[in-house]
C-alpha cells in the first residue's frame, strides 16, 4: 500500500477537520484558564495551560482512534494483529515520560522554573506517538498551531505570560505608622505578596523583608520615592529577584 492510499484510508476530511477542531477547543480553553493564573501570579501561566490542555486532547484522540488501521473497513482483524495490545506501549511511553519531565521542574525559593518545558517535553511525547501511530495530520496541526502560539505569545504578547519579583527590605523606627503606610503602597503598586517577615529588635527597630511579585520590576526610584522622606525609615533595600517567564 502507498503512503498516499493509506493516508486516504483512514479518515476523510471531514473527519480529520473534526479532530483540528479538538485539538483547537483545547488549546482555547487551555489558555483561558491559563490567562487566569498568569494575572495571579502564577507559575503555571498561559503557554503550560495551552500545552497541557493540548497535549491531552491529542492523546485522547489517539487513544480513540489510532488504531483503525489494525482492522479491515468490515471489522475483522488483520492477520498477525489478534489478540495483540497495540495501546501498551503507548500507555507506558505517556506514564514514563513524566518522570523526564519532573526532572527539568526546579524550586528556587518561591519561584518554579521549567514547567513550560515539562510541558512541552510532554507534547513532544505525545506528537511521537501521533505519528507512529500514522495519525500525520493531527500530529502536523498540533505542531502548527503550538508553534504559532508559542510564537505569537513570545513576540506579540510577552507582557501576557510574564512577572517579575522583587525582595525589600525596610529598617524603621518602633511605634511608627510605617506598617499601614506600607500595605497602602503595595496596593497602589498592585503587586501579590508572597512571602513576608517582621522582626522586632531589641534597640527598637523593627526590620520588614517581604518578597512580592508584580509585571514589571519595582524599580529603586520607586521605592525611595516611598522611603526617603520619611523620618521612621532608618534603611532600605530592593533587590531583583527574578524575570520569570513561563
Amino acid at each position: 500500500m502507498t503512503l498516499i492510499r493509506y493516508f486516504n484510508s483512514q479518515f476523510d476530511i471531514m473527519q480529520n477537520l473534526d479532530f483540528c477542531l479538538r485539538i483547537l477547543m483545547a488549546a482555547a480553553a487551555g489558555g483561558i484558564i491559563g490567562f487566569e493564573r498568569s494575572n495571579r501570579f502564577k507559575e503555571a501561566g498561559v503557554r503550560t495551560h495551552i500545552i497541557v490542555c493540548t497535549t491531552t486532547a491529542v492523546l485522547m484522540i489517539l487513544s480513540k482512534y489510532a488504531f483503525v488501521d489494525l482492522a479491515s473497513p468490515d471489522g475483522s482483524l488483520f492477520n498477525g494483529v489478534h489478540g495483540a495490545d497495540p495501546a501498551r506501549i503507548a500507555a507506558q511511553a505517556v506514564s514514563g515520560i513524566s518522570f523526564l519531565c519532573a526532572g527539568v521542574i526546579f524550586k528556587t525559593g518561591s519561584s518554579v522554573r521549567g514547567l513550560t518545558t515539562a510541558a512541552g517535553l510532554w507534547l513532544t511525547a505525545g506528537l511521537g506517538l501521533t505519528f507512529g501511530a500514522g495519525m500525520y495530520v493531527i500530529g502536523i496541526f498540533a505542531l502548527l498551531l503550538l508553534f504559532i502560539l508559542q510564537f505569537f505569545i513570545n513576540r506579540i504578547l510577552p507582557s501576557v505570560d510574564t512577572y517579575s519579583g522583587n525582595n525589600l527590605h525596610f529598617k524603621v523606627r518602633a511605634g511608627s505608622d510605617f506598617n499601614g503606610d506600607l500595605l497602602d503602597q503595595l496596593k497602589k503598586w498592585e503587586v501579590v505578596i508572597d512571602q513576608n517577615n517582621i522582626r522586632y529588635n531589641d534597640d527598637d527597630t523593627v526590620e520588614y523583608d517581604l518578597t512580592v511579585r508584580r509585571r514589571d520590576e519595582i524599580t529603586f526610584d520607586e521605592l525611595t520615592a516611598f522611603a526617603k522622606d520619611r523620618d521612621d525609615v532608618i534603611s532600605f533595600s530592593n533587590n531583583s529577584l527574578y524575570n520569570h517567564f513561563r
